[in-house]
């Protein structure tokens, strides 16, 4: 598959920062950062071929359509190279994490965790059962990882993540084995992949002040003294009925809200949406704490028109006002974002993999695409964030990550536009997908009781 920056770019208004040549080289840059992982040169020529497809405008973004995008005859480069090559998907993850901070630093920056569901069937894929499934909004077959955003002033992008294996498989040694699990993994719960990847991240020295997260996180007691104990600030949401020691003694977060006078609450944005500041009501009420110079707090918000209820926990190690924390509540938002732009944009669920390495070695190959993207549109913003900008005038959006990711597949990468490739391609998928059904049929009727 080629890049080229051959294409001009007409002088029209909104074209500003559309650079093809810059865009070009920051591709040529970014793999250079994972480049080196691949000691031989075809798994190396594999792995641009492949991110360059997760930016490219395939459909689905599986081995079998990025292998055709590539001009590849078949699928099985691709797949080796999430299967059996030799290189190392955490020390991508690690090289993934100072690009983007090289990029997107900033020292008020947000480290926003949560997790996402894949949806699954069959019980042979790394993982998967009957979970709960935020994506889904209910119980389904899936797997769910658990993921770090980085939030900075500049911009977004996951920098790590881990794959929840429940206890259902830990239990199971001929199935962990058959996934390729490695020796040694243990049943960690989400808050504790979330306190690994926080450590790993503060142990690098990346920039950033506060952490945000969901109830999930905000209930676990340890998470919160890890990042006590390094002095980081957080706000994690808790549930309504969380217990909080005020001077009077231990009462329920909801309960606390109900006594709250009219004159507690102050209207605050926690952001700006796509459809203007995200505005709600806020109350807060310091917590006691021992003589340590620290400041927790229950902090509530409630939304104007519904009234409904939410609840954090929120520490600093030094004194900030309600809006300070009321900015990192509203990052918790910038994961979402991403998980939504991994998944329509770079392909981050679109994968066909069973095993664990599989399953590492797509995840970081698709957050690294997103975070090229997500670095093209803050280089390419014409000025620092302006929430009041669009109450202003109603000029062109800045260049966003669906639109880069459009632009750089359309006028940068070269597809493969063979019509002969195209329908040996056809033939080839069939061919497979026939193989496929015969194996399925065989196996059922052989297993049928005589």
């Amino acid at each position: 598959m080629a890049v080229t920056g051959s294409v001009a770019v007409p002088a029209e208004p909104g074209c500003d920062g559309v650079d093809l040549a810059a865009w070009r080289d920051g591709f040529e840059e970014v793999f250079s950062r994972i480049a080196g992982l691949f000691a031989r040169p075809e798994p190396r020529r594999t792995a641009r071929s492949m991110l360059l497809g997760l930016l490219s405008t395939v459909e689905r973004k599986n081995c079998w359509w990025l292998a055709e995008q590539a001009g590849a005859s078949s699928p099985d480069a691709m797949q080796r190279l999430l299967s059996a090559a030799v290189w190392d998907a955490e020390t991508a993850c690690e090289r993934l994490r100072c690009y983007v901070v090289e990029h997107l630093g900033h020292p008020n920056a947000v480290l926003v965790i949560d997790e996402t569901g894949y949806l699954k069937k069959g019980r042979s894929s790394v993982s998967v059962q009957r979970q709960y499934s935020g994506t889904a909004g209910k119980v389904e077959n899936c797997q769910v990882g658990v993921f770090l955003t980085y939030a900075s002033p500049r911009g977004r992008a996951m920098i790590d993540r881990r794959l929840y294996l429940p206890n259902s498989w830990m239990i199971d040694a001929d199935r962990c084995v058959a996934a390729g699990v490695p020796i040694g993994v243990t049943f960690a719960t989400k808050p504790r992949l979330a306190r690994q990847m926080l450590a790993a991240a503060l142990d690098a020295a990346v920039p950033a002040s506060w952490v945000a997260g969901d109830e999930v996180y905000g209930a676990d007691q340890q998470l919160r003294a890890d990042l006590e104990a390094r002095g980081v600030g957080y706000v994690l949401a808790v549930a309504r009925d969380h217990q909080v020691t005020l001077s009077t003694g231990a009462v329920r977060a909801d309960v606390f809200a109900a006594g709250l006078p009219s004159r507690s609450w102050q209207r605050l944005s926690a952001g700006p949406g796509a459809k203007g500041p995200r505005l709600y009501d806020w109350a807060w009420i310091r917590l006691p704490a021992p003589r340590d110079g620290r400041h927790r707090w229950l902090l509530v918000r409630r939304n104007p028109t519904t009234g409904e209820l939410a609840f954090y926990r929120a520490y600093a190690p030094g004194p900030v006002p309600l809006s300070a924390l009321v900015r990192v509540c509203g990052a918790r938002w910038a994961i979402e974002e991403t998980f939504q732009a991994g998944k329509s944009q770079t392909g981050l669920d679109h994968y066909q993999v069973r095993r664990w390495n599989s399953w590492h070695r797509w995840t970081v190959l698709a957050m690294l695409a997103h975070a090229f993207l997500a670095v093209l549109a803050a280089t390419a913003a014409t000025g620092p964030p302006d929430p009041d900008r669009y109450a202003r005038e109603p000029g062109p959006v800045d260049l966003t990550v669906a639109e880069i990711r459009h632009l750089f597949a359309t006028l940068i990468i070269k597809p493969v536009a063979d019509l002969t490739y195209i329908l040996r391609q056809s033939a080839w998928r069939r061919r497979r997908q026939g193989q496929a059904r015969h194996a399925h049929n065989r196996r059922r009727t052989i297993d049928q009781p005589k």
